[in-house]
């Protein structure tokens, strides 16, 4: 048998729990047990997800008409989508409101209540409003239908039935019918308002669908974060050519970095270019120490191209940066370049610029190959490559190891 209830729930007293509720001593006097309690808890919230679900797939069945016209008002919408409720409703209708500005249709959140002391302000002629009530007789929120009706502002109401004071002032009603709440009181707003988060989600996506909302346009609505890392592009995290360390190919080891050493920021490579600027090589601060490490001092006064990774991992722009992160891991390379259509280079990516997005960033594929690598020095381009150093200044970009995409 397992132990009374009042040896395992800490927190509990006996003042103010009561046989019917979840007081340690209550439930240990009807002799509960741990066990007990667990099983009864597991039982009651599968069944309020039941029926919360049940609701939903109702709704899904039977979801009116009128859906459709609330689609077109909001993708048709010159100004703004003003979304109002108050209590649970008004939390609902925040999250709407939030979803409707990030998927392309503007949209803020109007408090009823601060809407009757000056936020009435906020709302232009061409704007709509989106009210929420379950009953459709929430006063705070029904007092705006007079200055609603005097602007002719049009309303869309969310609500249970059409047999209500909103229901009949909006131009139009979508209603899920009349729900038992999933609370054990049938009190706690709980179906009902997962029925408006539904419908909500609903209206938000088909009418981005009906906007013809594209990744593009959602990532200008999301620039931050692991969501704008996945839909951005190479050129906008690496750093420009200004920024990157550039040499002639035909320059001794020397040369190079006495030349460009101290000019720019601090990066692991250094991009050298043929005569017509085309990309041909990259010579990383791995490479220099490997030659000096060999002492082979007098390739420090020889050409670069006969020490340098000719044919480099590269990317175009416009490549999405997930892909370019993906080839960091999966090469375990340091650097890697940014090329035009022609094979000019117009940037670099540095790992150091990217280490910290690259968990957030992308299920990089390959990511467990990189892990096995997390102990030891990521390899130099000249390690990764398959491809031999010679001096005979290969000036092409290599189709093999360069990634090419479609822009969309």
């Amino acid at each position: 048998m397992g132990q009374p209830v009042r040896r395992v729930i800490d927190g509990f007293s006996a003042e103010g729990s009561t046989a019917e509720g979840y007081g340690a001593e209550g439930l240990a006097a009807e002799g509960l047990t741990a066990e007990r309690v667990l099983a009864e808890d597991l039982r009651a919230g599968r069944a309020i997800l039941q029926q919360e679900l049940a609701a939903l797939a109702g709704l899904a069945e039977s979801l009116p008409a009128a859906f459709s016209e609330a689609v077109q008002m909001l993708a048709s919408c010159r100004g703004a989508v003003l979304v109002s409720g108050i209590g649970k409703a008004g939390w609902i209708g925040q999250k709407i409101s939030a979803s409707l500005a990030s998927t392309g249709t503007r949209s803020h959140f109007l408090h009823p209540s601060e809407a009757m002391h000056g936020d009435l302000g906020r709302i232009g002629p061409d704007d709509l409003l989106l009210m929420l009530s379950n009953s459709g007789n929430t006063p705070e929120v029904n007092q705006l239908l007079p200055t609603l009706r005097r602007r002719r502002i049009p309303i869309i109401a969310l609500t249970a039935t059409e047999d209500s004071e909103l229901a009949r002032a909006a131009d139009v009603v979508v209603a899920y019918g009349k729900q038992t709440e999933a609370c054990h009181l049938n009190l706690a707003p709980s179906t009902s308002t997962t029925l408006m988060l539904a419908l909500g989600d609903a209206l938000c996506l088909v009418t981005a669908q009906r906007k013809r909302l594209t990744a593009r346009d959602f990532a200008e609505h999301h620039p931050g974060g692991a969501l704008g890392l996945k839909l951005s592009k190479v050129e906008e995290i690496m750093r420009p050519l200004e920024q990157c360390r550039v040499a002639p190919d035909g320059a001794t080891v020397r040369q190079v970095f006495v030349r460009v050493g101290a000019a720019v920021r601090r990066s692991g490579a250094v991009l050298l270019t043929g005569v017509e600027g085309r990309l041909t090589g990259l010579f990383t601060d791995s490479d220099l120490a490997r030659l000096l490490e060999r002492q082979q001092d007098a390739a420090l006064d020889g050409p670069i191209s006969a020490v340098m990774t000719q044919r480099p991992y590269q990317v175009l722009v416009g490549t999405p940066t997930p892909q370019a992160v993906q080839l960091l891991a999966r090469h375990n390379i340091s650097e890697l370049p940014v090329v035009d259509a022609d094979g000019r280079p117009v940037g670099m990516i540095d790992i150091t610029d990217v280490i910290n997005l690259l968990p957030a960033a992308v299920g990089v594929a390959g990511a467990a190959e990189s892990e096995s690598h997390s102990h030891s020095e990521p390899e130099s381009h000249s390690e990764s490559h398959s491809e031999s150093k010679s001096g005979s200044g290969a000036t092409g970009v290599g189709r093999a190891t360069i990634l090419r995409l479609h822009r969309p």
